[in-house]
């Protein structure tokens, strides 16, 4: 018996910054041998946002990622577990709560969040978490992506205001305090 393919399920940040800055084909190459899959909520934040900007729309039409609907029993409980621990009256963390509950629903799937409030909340339950920076450093580990790339990436990211543990210019000072490389 085969083992089933790895899924990512990702959430509106990530998309949206790397989207932002030109450099989603990087999560493309990243994530190539794998399903690469957004659940349902998170498809509608990205419309909500495409018409003010322009730069979603690239996320929406990407043919590598899969929008998966939230509608079995399981996923809707693990979304109505996070909900209750990540919206509060603004709204906010919907995306987060469909990941998550997407990924612990599904066999081998990983949520990428970097939400630090989303992974608290996941904290106990059976979900695999994985930070958007963990996959860039694992792809510089195989060889796919060199560190120069991925600190240009970095620079592009947190100049559109995507945070990041480090300031401009410090990715392989922080690979390197970190133990990384």
């Amino acid at each position: 018996m085969t083992e089933p393919q790895k899924a990512y399920v990702l959430d509106t940040g990530p998309l949206s910054h790397f989207a932002r800055a030109q450099w989603l084909g990087v999560l493309k190459i990243v994530l190539k041998d794998h399903r690469v899959l957004i659940p349902d909520v998170v498809a509608q934040e990205l419309r909500n946002g495409a018409e003010q900007h322009h730069h979603l729309r690239c996320v929406l039409d990407a043919d590598w990622i899969e929008t998966v609907a939230l509608e079995t029993p399981a996923q809707l409980a693990a979304f109505a577990h996070y909900e209750r621990h990540l919206v509060g009256a603004d709204g906010r963390n919907v995306g987060e709560c469909g990941v998550l509950a997407l990924a612990e629903t599904l066999p081998s799937a990983v949520a990428v969040v970097d939400d630090r409030v989303a992974k608290e909340a996941a904290r106990g339950r059976p979900v695999t978490l994985r930070r958007t920076l963990a996959l860039l450093c694992d792809a510089i580990h195989i060889g796919l992506l060199t560190v120069p790339l991925v600190s240009a990436l970095a620079d592009d990211l947190i100049a559109g205001k995507y945070r990041l543990p480090f300031p401009p210019g410090g990715f392989a000072e922080w690979c390197a305090r970190e133990g990384l490389f």
